[in-house]
């Protein structure tokens, strides 16, 4: 169930019907970081290269001012790697505004017979992408606390981002036929089958660059999911639309 549902939703990303949110999420998304990049590099020539300059290289004999180009060196790595953790909030969050567009994309190709689901309105579809974007950021904190612990780093990574992302996501997929409360039963019924699917999610989270298209895979996945287990669990009742 959960593999037919991964592999759906994988060719789902490159199907035509989606490509559309697919290079507006990555258009939007290296637009941002550009954006973001432009802003720390000079937040940092303002603020904090004058305060290092004053603060340290005016203590430096003469012969070592090659140090100063060190320093430029670093800063500049420095402002990489924030760049590079900032990669998966600012991917999420702008995703976030497009993950209706791929649920109804999946929902008239692959289930036409069925009753489409409703989307969610514009403020709740706000605080969903905020959350999402919060989800990614704890779940990345802990993961990076947790590296220090020896025997647990890597599987950490993948229990804390495969439990926060599935439930995220499911409870996204549910919610366009449920009530929030409803796909919040509904998914905590069927917690350990979220939970390996949001492993999956994990495993996709993982590989650079093809990390940027997670939550589209991660939507597509949840929705195939939900579907699924609608039909496997019919006791629970579906929103009237």
């Amino acid at each position: 169930m959960i593999f037919n549902a991964a592999r759906l939703s994988l060719s789902n990303l490159f199907a035509p019907e989606t490509r559309g949110v697919f290079w507006k999420v990555i258009g939007l998304t290296l637009l941002a970081l550009v954006v973001i990049w432009f802003g720390l590099r000079e937040s940092f020539v303002a603020f904090a290269w004058p305060w290092l300059q004053g603060a340290v290289m005016p203590d430096l004999p003469e012969w070592a001012g090659w140090l100063t180009f060190v320093f430029g060196i670093i800063a500049s790595l420095g402002l990489a790697l924030g760049l590079a953790l900032l990669l998966a909030p600012v991917t999420a969050i702008i995703a976030g505004f497009f993950l209706d567009d791929v649920a109804e994309v999946i929902e008239k190709r692959d289930y036409p017979t069925e009753t489409p689901g409703t989307a969610l309105p514009l403020g709740q579809a706000i605080a969903g992408s905020i959350k999402f974007l919060g989800v990614v950021i704890l779940g990345n904190l802990i993961a990076l606390f947790l590296l220090f612990i020896p025997g647990v780093n890597l599987v950490a990574f993948f229990l804390v981002n495969g439990y926060l992302l599935g439930r995220e996501f499911f409870e996204f997929a549910a919610m366009r036929y449920r009530t929030p409360a409803e796909a919040r039963l509904f998914r905590a019924k069927h917690a350990s089958t979220v939970l390996l699917a949001g492993l999956l999610i994990a495993a996709f989270l993982a590989v650079p660059i093809v990390n940027l298209l997670t939550p589209l895979f991660a939507a597509g996945l949840m929705v195939h999911l939900h579907k699924a287990l609608s039909r496997k669990d019919p006791g629970f009742s579906l929103r009237q639309n």
